[in-house]
């Protein structure tokens, strides 16, 4: 029986983005701590949950694959420790915006419900971007915009900042498993 997912873009929703540019080194890689409140909450309502990130510096090689890999090991290895596990991360390197796995392109969400029975039409797909919202609506699921100055947006839902997500999520998936 397929299962629901909140899927999450990386930088800037699991850890601090960055900003223009890359985390290339793990020591550049900041955990977001509401991120693991909002997994919590994921958890607590049944929901499975999910990484889709575009990581184009190693396409670009501005960052090595093993770099990545170091820093998605971590990401695991901190969830399973705090008991909200990750189903599992997934990475487009591609630098060609035309590649069907790259956001805003839905291709890493289809690949993640092929792989683990996901209901895509119950999921949300949380993210900074427009790009992550496209794909979450492309994939056919329901989104949420973290941006403190979204202006206009076809997102389902918005928040300013990571800090609001938990209590967004803990009212969305109680009234979905009401309903």
């Amino acid at each position: 029986m397929s299962r629901p997912c909140i899927f999450f873009d990386r930088d800037g929703i699991v850890n601090e983005s960055p900003g223009p540019g890359y985390v290339e080194r793990i020591e550049d890689f900041h955990l977001i701590p509401s991120f693991f409140e909002a997994l919590r909450v994921a958890h607590q309502h049944g929901y499975a949950a999910a990484v889709v990130t575009n990581q184009r510096g190693v396409g670009l090689g501005r960052m090595t694959p093993a770099a990545l890999d170091a820093i998605h090991v971590l990401l695991l290895a901190e969830c399973r420790s705090r008991g909200t596990p990750l189903l599992a991360i997934y990475a487009c390197t591609a630098t060609d915006d035309r590649d069907p796995r790259r956001k805003p392109h839905p291709g890493m969400l289809l690949e993640a419900a092929r792989d683990h029975d996901l209901d895509l039409a119950q999921s949300w797909m949380v993210g900074d971007n427009t790009t992550d919202v496209q794909a979450g609506q492309s994939a056919g699921c329901r989104t949420i915009l973290v941006a403190p100055h979204a202006g206009e947006t076809v997102a389902d839902r918005v928040v300013a900042e990571m800090a609001q997500l938990p209590a967004l999520l803990e009212k969305l998936l109680t009234t979905a498993g009401r309903a």
